[in-house]
């Protein structure tokens, strides 16, 4: 009996020390399964989650899902969180069902000559003073407390839409610290019609800031002005006072919330610093109906991939933790202008100082079932990481062939690259945005049925593979010398070195 135990002990100590050397690559394969990602996919793009929109009862739904998942892998919640979440304020606004501004005796309309971007209903009239282009530093000096600033949209330098947009709204948190009654730019770029801007404004949307803010909602105005006709009105004038009056705008806070958990790392030293797997959840709802009449935009491809990526990270590192401790986030309002990412990283419950990479997921669609394709690969010291990995499940990772759409600054990483992490975005195989991708995106067709399974297991082993190789790796990945990012990176982790 005593030799049967001892064989029997001896034989557990041997299949324990088998287990403890299994290589990253084999505890990739043993959690990363196709109909695991099939089953994961064809929920979270399901009809019955109409488009995950984000403001809307069935986003909480998915979240709820995902907090569920991220729970039965044994991933734990983050300190200082709530439970799972980070409750995001977000602000719903509808638009202005009326509007009017006025100067000099001149009277403008709605949506003919200008746009309401920010404001609740009321009227506000007060001096008016022009500030350039309405940048932090042409406030210093001045004194703006109950006026209404005119500035020129855009910085002289930038000149497509979402550039200009990104500016506008740092304008207005200027605008607004500095206690001015209002804001209005005069918008002379032709990249985007002015129809299609008025498409955008006049729907309810989302904003991040205002209930945080103890500053009152202000008016913020964009005025039609391709010519230069406004602005060179209101130069060669005297101009004292300036009235806007908005009917129909209401304000109200929405549930929204990113989720999180964490597995702490194995290491007693590199434990200390996180990776962070991220990808957003939410996509654009429920829209104009295609020639099938199909109108739930399931989103596939954006996002439900991406977070099912994130998902299979999850429950691999929670079965076999990695050195480095893992922060697992999935961000909400990503389409609605990085909404979810931009308050995680201004408001940090993990110091971005602890988190060494970013690693997010975000896709478009594919049209390579060869390739993976990772915006910013060259960009960071994790690029042969991420290369192996590809090989190792018959893919190649190459870098964003697309540079023109601007892509890196176009998902959740580039909150993060802003603060100076390291932060590529992985994503489906795509040689161009050509038709098959613009087939799919932001598209009623995006279902769960269109897609090669396949195809998403081996890139979903080869993103898993990956962070492994990250996680464990002795040296922390950090930016290529030269990026632009490198030097904030620098700054961020100085004393961390």
């Amino acid at each position: 009996m005593k030799l049967i135990v001892t064989k029997t002990i001896f034989l557990c100590l041997i299949l324990s020390t088998a287990c403890a050397q299994k290589t990253d690559l084999e505890k990739t394969q043993a959690t990363v399964d196709k109909e695991t990602i099939k089953e994961h996919i064809y929920y979270l793009a399901s009809d019955e989650l109409r488009g995950r929109d984000t403001g809307s009862p069935e986003i909480l739904e998915a979240a709820a899902y995902i907090e569920n998942e991220l729970k039965s892998y044994g991933a734990e919640p983050v300190p200082g969180s709530d439970g799972y979440f980070q409750p995001v304020p977000l602000r719903k606004k509808s638009p202005a069902t009326a509007a009017g501004l006025s100067y000099a005796g001149k009277s403008f309309d709605l949506n003919t000559d200008f746009l309401v971007l920010e404001g609740q209903s009321g009227e506000v009239s007060g001096e008016l003073v022009y500030l350039d282009y309405g940048l932090e530093s042409d406030y210093e000096g001045k004194s703006v407390e109950g006026k209404i600033v005119f500035a020129k949209a855009g910085n002289g330098e930038v000149s497509d839409r979402r550039a200009i947009l990104s500016l506008s709204r740092e304008k207005y948190q200027w605008a607004r610290n500095a206690g001015a009654a209002g804001l209005v730019e005069f918008y002379n770029s032709p990249a985007t019609s002015w129809g299609q801007l008025g498409f955008m404004f006049n729907r309810v949307g989302l904003s991040l800031d205002s209930f945080e803010n103890d500053k009152p909602i202000i008016p913020h105005l964009w005025l039609k002005d391709l010519d230069n006709a406004n602005q060179k009105f209101m130069m060669t004038r005297s101009i004292k006072q300036a009235e806007i009056t908005i009917e129909g705008m209401v304000n109200e806070l929405t549930q929204d919330k990113n989720v999180l958990a964490m597995v702490e790392g194995t290491d007693p030293e590199l434990k200390k610093e996180y990776i962070m797997f991220s990808a957003h959840y939410d996509h654009v709802g429920v829209g104009r109906p295609n020639e099938e009449g199909d109108s739930i935009y399931n989103g596939t491809r954006d996002n439900a991939i991406g977070t099912v990526t994130v998902l299979s990270a999850a429950q691999n590192i929670a079965k076999y933790p990695l050195k480095r401790s893992a922060l697992f986030v999935l961000f909400t309002g990503e389409e609605k202008g990085l909404l979810g990412s931009r308050y995680l990283a201004d408001h940090p419950i993990i110091p971005n100082e602890d988190i060494v990479f970013a690693w997010n997921s975000d896709n478009g669609g594919y049209n390579d079932t060869t390739i993976s394709t990772i915006i910013g690969l060259e960009r960071t010291t994790a690029s042969p990481m991420i290369k192996e990995a590809n090989v190792a499940f018959g893919l190649t990772a190459i870098d964003d062939p697309a540079g023109e759409q601007g892509l890196f600054d176009r998902s959740d990483n580039v909150s993060f690259a802003k603060k100076g992490i390291p932060a590529p975005t992985y994503s489906l195989g795509f040689q161009a945005f050509d038709a098959e991708i613009m087939k799919y995106y932001h598209q009623p067709g995006d279902n769960p049925n269109t897609v090669d399974y396949d195809y998403l297991e081996k890139f979903f082993k080869s993103y898993v593979y990956a962070s492994r190789l990250i996680g464990n790796a002795p040296e922390k990945p950090f930016w290529t010398e030269g990026d632009k990012y490198y030097e904030v990176g620098k700054t961020l982790y100085e004393g961390k070195q």
